[in-house]
């Protein structure tokens, strides 16, 4: 067993407001926790982690809600893969998505292409567009702690953006007669 160790948090708050339960569980699916079950989750133990849950205990304190930080281990190998599993796939869920607004981002450009809309602005649209993919992709390998499968083909797909966006470059280029 590799004794991969994690942090959990346990935590209740009141149901009331809301939106400050929200808040909670915005940040910790920001710094990429697991949730086992409602107010209980794990992340890897790191200085980092440790840091912000107890930022977050602080928080908890204040909308008068009960933590409890724990570090922990698994009980065995198959404790282990089972909690590896769930990182995995909440990763392998997030490349999901992204591969399929790199599959949307494809299709606008095709269809610029195929209306032949050669201009700055759309070339400008489509450049910002590739740079929200860019850092969206950054985000979600930062939480992919331990290798999702998806992570690559993610990468990949990025790639394929990049060049899709470049071609279109020349052509709007072309247009404006910029490579002659």
């Amino acid at each position: 067993m590799k004794n991969i160790s994690w942090l959990l948090l346990t935590y209740k708050v009141p149901p009331e407001p809301a939106a400050k339960r929200v808040a909670l569980w915005r940040k910790l699916k920001g710094m990429g926790a697991v949730y086992l079950q409602n107010g209980v989750c794990l992340l890897p133990r790191t200085d980092d982690h440790s840091r912000r849950l107890k930022m977050l205990e602080n928080d908890i304190a204040q909308a008068k809600g009960e933590s409890v930080i724990l570090e922990t281990l698994a009980l065995d190998p198959g404790q282990e893969a089972k909690v590896l599993a769930r990182f995995k796939s909440e990763r392998d869920d997030a490349y999901e998505e992204f591969i399929d607004k790199c599959d949307d981002f494809e299709r606008d450009v095709a269809k610029e292409v195929a209306a032949s809309h050669y201009t700055y602005a759309e070339l400008e649209e489509n450049d910002v567009d590739l740079k929200k993919l860019q850092g969206w992709l950054l985000k979600i390998q930062k939480l992919d702690f331990y290798g999702a499968g998806r992570a690559a083909e993610a990468q990949a797909r990025l790639a394929r953006c990049q060049v899709v966006l470049d071609a279109y470059a020349r052509r709007v280029f072309d247009a404006h007669d910029e490579n002659r």
